[in-house]
C-alpha cells in the first residue's frame, strides 16, 4: 500500500513521473524489439520479412487503438489497475512467444496480446498523468516523459540486438518479459491513483485547487469514448491533428522502427552497430524531445510541428541516397533523433487547447491511435515493398514526402475557438 501521506509534498508527482517514465521505457523496447528479431527469426525459423512485418503491424495498430480506451478505462476503474494488468499482460504475452514455432503465433503473442497490453503503456498514459499530476509545466513533463520511447532505443536496442546477435531470437523475447515484470512492483508500491489519494494537489495548484472531473469517470466509459470521437471527428482541428500524427507514426517507429536495422543488414551493416545508430538516434531524441516540450510551453505548436516534419522529411529522403558511410549515418542520426518524438508535446498542447482538460487526453488518445494506424500501415508496407523490389530506397522516399505534406497541414491547424462545448456530466 502507499502510504497516505509523502515527504516530498508537490514534488512527490516529480516521482510518480520517474515511475511512469521506467513504465513508457519498458513499452517502447517491447515495441522495438521487432526490428532486432527479424533478421534472426529470417534465419532460424525461415519466415519470410512480410510475415514477421504482419506481427509487428499488427501489435502497432492495437497499441494505437488501444489508448483512447485505455484513458476511459483509467478514469472509470482506475489508474492502478489498468496499468498493472498491462504490465502483467505485457510480460505474459512476450514470456509466451518463447515456444512459438509459426508466424501466426508471432501475430497472437507480439501483435495481439502484446499490442493490447502496450496500449495502455503509451502516450495516454503520459498525458492523463500530466493533466491529473501537474497543473504547470506540462509541455516540460510530457516532453521528459514522450523521450521514454527514446531512451527505450538507447538502453534497449544495443542490448537487444548483442543478445540477437549472439544467441538469436528468443533471448531477446525474455529480456523484454523480464524487464516488464519488474516494473509491476515499483507501480504498486509508488504510484497513487491521483494526488487527493495521498492528501496533496497537482504540481503548481494552489491548495483550493479542484482538478477536473473527466465524464469518463461516470456511466459507460465505451459510449463516452466513441461519443468522444464522434465529437471531435466534427471538427477540422481533428482531422488535421490525426493525419499529421498519422504521418509521423508512419515516418518513426512504423518503419524506421522497424525497418532500419534490417534495411543497415541489407547495406552490409552488422546488427548491432545498426542498432547503436539507433541508440545515437536516442541519445538525440531525449534532447530534442525535452527541448521540444520547453518550446512547446512558450511557442506557437503549429510552427513547431511544421519544422519538425519538415527536417524529418528531408532526412528520410537523404538516407537511402546517403551511401550509408560512417559520417553520413551519423548525420542522418544527429536529425533525425532531435525530431524522433519531438512532435508529441506541441500536438497534446494542441489537444488540450481545442477540446479542454477533460476531453483533451481522450481526443489525443484518438489522434494517438492515428499515429500507430500510420505506423502499422508503415511496418507492413515497409516489409512488403521490400519483398517486391529488393530494397528499402523507395519505401522512406515515400514515408519522406509523407513528412513534408504533414509540415504544410500542420500550419493549417487553428485552436483559437474551442472545438466543441463541454460535455455535459451527470448530476
Amino acid at each position: 500500500m502507499i502510504a497516505r501521506s509523502q515527504p516530498f509534498g508537490q514534488r512527490y508527482a516529480l516521482v510518480v513521473v520517474a515511475v511512469i517514465f521506467l513504465a513508457l521505457l519498458v513499452s517502447a523496447g517491447l515495441r522495438s524489439a521487432p526490428g532486432v528479431m527479424m533478421l534472426p527469426l529470417e534465419s532460424e525459423l525461415g519466415w519470410r520479412r512480410d510475415a514477421i512485418s504482419l506481427a509487428a503491424a499488427v501489435g502497432i495498430f492495437l497499441y494505437g487503438l488501444t489508448g483512447p480506451f485505455a484513458a476511459a478505462l483509467m478514469e472509470r476503474f482506475g489508474l492502478r489497475k489498468i496499468l498493472l494488468g498491462a504490465l502483467v499482460l505485457m510480460a505474459g504475452s512476450t514470456a509466451l512467444s518463447l515456444s512459438m514455432t509459426e508466424p501466426w503465433q508471432m501475430v497472437a503473442t507480439w501483435g495481439v496480446f502484446s499490442g493490447v497490453g502496450s496500449g495502455a503503456v503509451a502516450t495516454v498514459l503520459g498525458a492523463t498523468i500530466v493533466n491529473r499530476w501537474f497543473k504547470t509545466n506540462r509541455g516540460l513533463v510530457m516532453g521528459l516523459m514522450s523521450a521514454s520511447s527514446a531512451t527505450g532505443m538507447l538502453v534497449f536496442l544495443p542490448a537487444l540486438a548483442w543478445l540477437a546477435q549472439s544467441g538469436g531470437w528468443k533471448p531477446v523475447a525474455m529480456a523484454v518479459a523480464i524487464g516488464c515484470a519488474a516494473i509491476l512492483p515499483l507501480v504498486w508500491l509508488l504510484v497513487p491513483e491521483r494526488p487527493s489519494s495521498i492528501g496533496l494537489v497537482r504540481y503548481g495548484a494552489d491548495a483550493d485547487d479542484v482538478p477536473p472531473v473527466s465524464p469518463a469517470a461516470q456511466g459507460n466509459f465505451i459510449a463516452h469514448t466513441l461519443g468522444t470521437l464522434r465529437r471531435a471527428g466534427g471538427t477540422r482541428v481533428f482531422w488535421y491533428l490525426f493525419a499529421t500524427f498519422f504521418v509521423c507514426g508512419f515516418t518513426t517507429n512504423g518503419l524506421v522502427g522497424t525497418h532500419l536495422i534490417a534495411f543497415c543488414g541489407d547495406m552490409g551493416i552488422p546488427e548491432v552497430q545498426a542498432a547503436g545508430l539507433l541508440a545515437l538516434m536516442g541519445v538525440f531524441d531525449l534532447i530534442g524531445t525535452t527541448m521540444s516540450g520547453w518550446l512547446t510551453d512558450r511557442f506557437d505548436p503549429r510552427k513547431l510541428l511544421g519544422v519538425y516534419y519538415g527536417i524529418r522529411g528531408l532526412s528520410l529522403i537523404y538516407l537511402p541516397l546517403s551511401g550509408f558511410s560512417g559520417t553520413a549515418l551519423t548525420v542522418f542520426a544527429v536529425l533525425y533523433g532531435l525530431d524522433w518524438i519531438a512532435t508529441v508535446p506541441p500536438t497534446l498542447r494542441l489537444a488540450n487547447e481545442a477540446f479542454g482538460d477533460n476531453s483533451g487526453p481522450i481526443v489525443f488518445g484518438w489522434i494517438v491511435a492515428g499515429h500507430q494506424v500510420g505506423a502499422a500501415s508503415a511496418a507492413f508496407f515497409g516489409g512488403a515493398l521490400r519483398e517486391m523490389q529488393g530494397d528499402y530506397t523507395l519505401a522512406f522516399q515515400i514515408a519522406g514526402m509523407t513528412a513534408i505534406i504533414a509540415a504544410c497541414l500542420s500550419l493549417l491547424i487553428d485552436t483559437s475557438k474551442p472545438a466543441f462545448e463541454p460535455e455535459s456530466q451527470p448530476a
